[in-house]
């Protein structure tokens, strides 16, 4: 009986795991297409005690194949313990304070710096990123081809050879995969803030953050679920290699168990009812494996059974991370079978913990 409950539940998870497979195929792979860059953009950085990656960053920036005077950036200083003073560049870069009043840093750093905003194209993006010099130039063509007002895109990581990146960046490409698996079943429910777009006046017309500024994160997803209930015509994802971001891993297990109980506790909190029921579709499969090793442990069910479960999660799961992993970086899957073994008992101790549990986050306790 034990054994029939979790193959049924697998199974339905991987009718879910396989749709999403077919909504990436689906989402077609956009390169720019050489039209003169004429769109304005404000590139929002909010930051906390990242004087050593900001440089970086601002590097990275100044290196676009884009003109300098279409785009300014905006760095948002959020009570930093130390003094960054931008290096001298073509850039134009302005650095101002955080002005808090709800309970969300980023949500805050945002805001403030709108109040300076005087283009008609918002990009925010993380401070220990790194973007493509064609990242703006392919955002400015699709935005000149399509009636968009919402643009997501895409974040891999720059991984070492530690099995703790290299877990890291098949986690990120399962997140990454359901993402875009999601826009192309037109369910789109999830975004990433390290590289998200939209318009200033349709983030006024969505009133911003207002309904769910009392929870810490989410300032990318709750905006984009908003927007898709909205107006889904205007909110779009651009699946292009010229338009992703580099971002680092975690160096340690504490830091990554924070982010992830961080993510996973704006998951109550979803507007979108096709996330809600994709999360716990996800957590039951997970819950499956946890509860089949137990199982076996007392000896309720054979060891075969489990090899089973597997056979009915496994190939699924690989085949979404493999087309997502292919898109995202040229670096060979590694840690593979050894991440997928130890992934449900993680993925289930993030989830339970943060139903109730507290995290860690630049320093501060939410």
């Amino acid at each position: 009986m034990i054994t029939n409950v979790l193959f049924l539940v697998l199974l339905i998870y991987a009718v879910f795991i396989g749709l999403l497979i077919y909504g990436f195929i689906k989402l077609n792979t956009i390169k720019f297409t050489g039209v003169a860059p004429k769109t304005k953009f404000s590139i929002i950085v909010p930051f906390r005690n990242e004087a050593e990656n900001l440089p970086i960053l601002l590097n990275s920036l100044s290196k676009l194949n884009y003109p300098t005077e279409l785009f300014e950036v905006i760095l948002v200083d959020d009570e930093s313990e130390e003094v960054f003073i931008a290096p001298c560049s073509v850039l134009s870069v302005q650095i101002i304070k955080n002005v808090r009043v709800t309970n969300s840093p980023k949500k805050d750093a945002i805001v403030t710096a709108m109040q300076i905003v005087n283009t008609d194209w918002i990009i925010t993006t993380d401070a220990d990123c790194v973007v493509d010099k064609n990242w703006l130039l392919t955002l400015d063509n699709y935005i000149q081809l399509h009636n968009v007002a919402m643009i997501a895109g895409a974040v891999t990581y720059d991984c070492g050879s530690s099995f703790l990146h290299h877990f890291q960046q098949l986690d990120l490409a399962s997140l990454q995969g359901a993402t875009i698996g999601s826009f192309g079943l037109k369910k789109g429910f999830m975004c990433n803030g390290a590289n998200f777009a939209y318009t200033k006046s349709f983030f006024q017309e969505l009133n911003g953050f207002e309904g769910n500024d009392r929870i810490a994160s989410g300032d990318d997803v709750f905006l984009l679920q908003k927007a898709i209930a909205k107006s889904p015509e205007k909110v779009h994802y651009l699946k292009s290699k010229s338009n992703i971001v580099i971002t680092k891993p975690l160096d340690n297990w504490k830091s990554l168990f924070h982010q992830r109980v961080r993510w996973a506790s704006k998951t109550s909190s979803y507007q979108s009812t096709f996330g809600k029921g994709l999360a716990m579709i996800v957590f039951a499969g997970n819950l499956c494996l946890v509860l089949g090793v137990g199982c076996w442990i007392l000896r309720i069910i054979p060891f075969q059974n489990i090899l089973l479960l597997l056979l009915l999660k496994f190939p699924v799961d690989v085949v979404l991370i493999y087309e997502t992993n292919s898109f995202l970086t040229k670096s060979k899957m590694k840690y593979l079978i050894l991440s997928s073994l130890f992934y449900p008992f993680f993925s289930v101790s993030v989830a339970l913990y943060s139903l109730f549990g507290k995290y860690e986050w630049k320093g501060r306790r939410f």
